[in-house]
């Protein structure tokens, strides 16, 4: 077979034109947005486990292709932003937690209260109109027996500019974590589910904070849902599909 590479037609209608399409596709990854799949109930009420999301990742600047070292960066996230981070413990796993303390601040966490830089962080009952509680399963509350769901409180919490929704255990202690003292270009993440996430917290002391250069997006919407994904092929099973959840906006 003849390729003319110079001949527009090869570039409209033939080979090339896949070829472009197959480089717009990776450039849009790589530098401006990317699909993830949420694999645990950490960020329960705002996330559920199979919520397929976007992020943006040029919000927080542009990379060298398949590199941690930026060619530019923003000022970076700020308190109370949903972002998807390389694993500090591992930075081949990615996780996605709320941005809790920026360089700098003073993050201290005892049953339930969060204190960010000696100040309480304001919490209230949930609006009335608020039904985060509707797309909640006991399946999401493993080990708490089977009236997992009913050992939650759940509570709007705000910081910064930003009031979302979070898990707290109803009749249970949780032990302190702190006070930690965000180093420079690193930020101290919690999952909103607060007794059931592996974050911040938890992780081992020289990798508590995530470094600027694993940041990889801000979460902004969900895309697709769905109870279960199939069992060869990790898409969404069709008649499971949570339809309801199509566009919800995280915050």
């Amino acid at each position: 077979m003849n390729l003319n590479f110079s001949s527009k037609e090869f570039w409209t209608d033939g080979l090339g034109s896949l070829f472009l399409a197959g480089l717009v596709a990776l450039t849009l990854r790589w530098a401006l947005f990317e699909a993830y799949v949420i694999p645990s109930g950490s960020m329960l009420p705002t996330l559920l486990k199979s919520d397929h999301i976007f992020v943006n990742k040029f919000v927080f600047g542009l990379r060298y292709p398949f590199s941690e070292t930026y060619i530019y960066r923003t000022s970076g996230p700020k308190r109370g932003e949903v972002v998807v981070f390389k694993n500090p413990e591992n930075p081949k796993i990615f996780f996605i937690k709320r941005v809790i303390g920026l360089p700098g601040d003073k993050v201290y966490y005892e049953n339930g209260d969060l204190y960010i830089n000696d100040e309480l962080v304001e919490k209230s009952e949930p609006k009335e109109n608020k039904n985060d509680f509707d797309w909640l399963r006991e399946k999401d509350f493993p080990g708490f027996g089977p009236h997992g769901l009913e050992t939650r409180k759940h509570l709007e919490e705000r910081l910064g500019d930003h009031t979302y929704s979070v898990l707290l255990p109803k009749n249970q202690l949780e032990p302190e974590a702190g006070p930690y003292t965000v180093p420079e270009d690193h930020f101290f993440m919690m999952g909103d589910n607060r007794q059931l996430s592996y974050d911040s917290r938890k992780w081992e002391p020289d990798k508590r904070f995530v470094p600027y250069e694993y940041l990889l997006g801000r979460a902004m919407f969900v895309w697709l849902s769905c109870e279960e994904v199939l069992p060869v092929i990790p898409i969404c099973n069709p008649i499971d599909i949570r339809f309801n959840r199509f566009f919800h906006s995280i915050h």
